[in-house]
């Protein structure tokens, strides 16, 4: 024991030796206190070899201030609910006995195993709180307690019973007292029916208590949250790019939607959600959605995981089934859909789209294709290419039958005016001879 510490100890020890014994387990602030007040007394007073040797008994080999931070670590820990590596003591009755450390030792229910573990194994716990005792109280990570009026405490998980709802949230029971969950708290995602909870048994955690008022205040999305992370790490292990998976829509924005395949999140952007061009991704899919997804990558380089899904390479594929019936050289009947500087899009059925370049739409010269076509027209075209690889089939409104009728006469320039006064009014004929 160091000098410093032993004076500290003289000073506790001029109080009666039940007294001194409970001022070690006591906060830093109390003994400090303690010090204070005797510090007058004690000066006068010669240390005594009996008393030496008594809080010497008490503490052991080690210091006072290894015991003031024993204390000051047992607080934050209990505050804290943090997780703390044991090994298994013993088992005894109801109880699991874990040891921590030469003076840490807590207790665990036997109820939190699903297989009773073998003395000496090493296991992880959550520390709930300190009793009267200095007994650290103990639960297993994910175990779910059969909540007690006295034993309950804020960041306890127990198991609660939905008997109703309300226009804030839930009603609850727990321990036989009447309980309340926020609409908030109900799951990850808005529920926009609470009444399906009721009559539902679930794991939540105790977020507010106060007993002389009879208030409990329960979160289920702590819990699921929780469970979430230990499922995304667990995940993240096994996936693979190219992997199928059930995802629920989560969030819907207007360049795609996320979606949440079982403690990972990630995006399906509007062009992967379906074969369609500019597809608006709110009257494709909505919040609470079950879909099919491919994972089609993984980026694990930020601090979040960043993942992004496809629903339409799922299904067939419409241009592929279409360049069945559709070959150069064809004439079809199709709608246009869209009108570009460069030309117009024509949806010629089976979900196949063509583009009409500007140079394809008529035999003069087209400065704005509006001044041909208008969206929505109906029009027969003419195939002139269709690509495979680049998903590209290119029509011709000028060369399409029944289309020469409606295209304006080609105005007289010069070089018609002199051949009509060289050969006159008439017809222009060719040939030799």
């Amino acid at each position: 024991m160091m000098i410093h510490d032993r004076w500290h100890a003289y000073r506790l020890a001029a109080l009666p030796k039940w007294y001194a014994l409970q001022c070690f387990r006591a906060p830093k602030w109390l003994l400090y206190l303690f010090k204070w007040v005797y510090d007058v007394q004690m000066a006068k007073k010669p240390f005594n070899s009996d008393l030496d040797k008594e809080i010497f008994d008490a503490i052991g080999d080690g210091s006072f201030a290894e015991m003031l931070d024993t204390t000051n670590s047992t607080s934050r820990q209990e505050g804290d609910r943090s997780s703390r590596t044991g090994i298994i003591a013993a088992i005894h009755g109801a109880n699991v006995l874990v040891e921590f450390g030469p003076r840490e030792q807590g207790c665990c229910p036997k109820t939190h195993f699903e297989e009773l573990p073998q003395v000496g194994e090493s296991l992880d716990f959550i520390v709930e709180r300190v009793d009267r005792d200095g007994m650290l109280v103990l639960s297993r990570k994910g175990a779910v307690q059969k909540a007690t009026w006295d034993a309950l405490e804020t960041g306890q998980v127990v198991e609660a019973r939905c008997t109703g709802t309300n226009k804030g949230g839930l009603e609850l029971e727990v321990a036989g007292h009447k309980a309340f969950m926020p609409a908030g708290q109900v799951s990850l995602h808005h529920v926009p029916d609470l009444a399906v909870m009721i009559g539902e048994k679930f794991a939540c955690e105790v977020i507010e208590l106060d007993r002389r008022a009879n208030r409990i205040v329960l979160s289920r999305k702590v819990v699921l949250r929780a469970e979430r992370e230990v499922a995304k790490n667990e995940m993240l292990e096994t996936l693979e790019v190219g992997t199928t998976h059930d995802a629920t829509i989560t969030s819907v924005q207007p360049y795609g939607a996320f979606a949440d395949i079982g403690g990972l999140e990630g995006l399906i952007h509007r062009s992967e959600m379906t074969w369609e061009r500019n597809t608006d991704p709110e009257k494709f899919v909505k919040v609470g959605d079950v879909v099919r997804v491919q994972l089609l990558e993984i980026n694990t380089e930020g601090d979040q995981p960043k993942l992004a899904f496809g629903m339409k390479q799922l299904i067939e594929d419409p241009f592929v089934s279409s360049m069945a019936n559709v070959a150069a050289g064809e004439m079809v009947e199709g709608t246009i859909t869209r009108l570009t500087d460069f030309g117009v899009f024509v949806d010629i059925g089976s979900g196949a789209e063509g583009l009409i370049h500007i140079s394809e739409l008529a035999d003069h010269r087209v400065k704005s294709p509006k001044d041909v076509v208008k969206e929505k027209q109906v029009v027969t075209v003419k195939v002139l290419s269709v690509d495979a690889a680049t998903r590209r089939i290119s029509l011709s409104l000028k060369q399409g039958s029944g289309n020469d009728e409606s295209q304006p006469a080609r105005e007289e320039d010069k070089a018609m005016r002199k051949l009509r006064e060289k050969f006159g009014d008439g017809p222009l004929k060719g040939g030799i001879g």
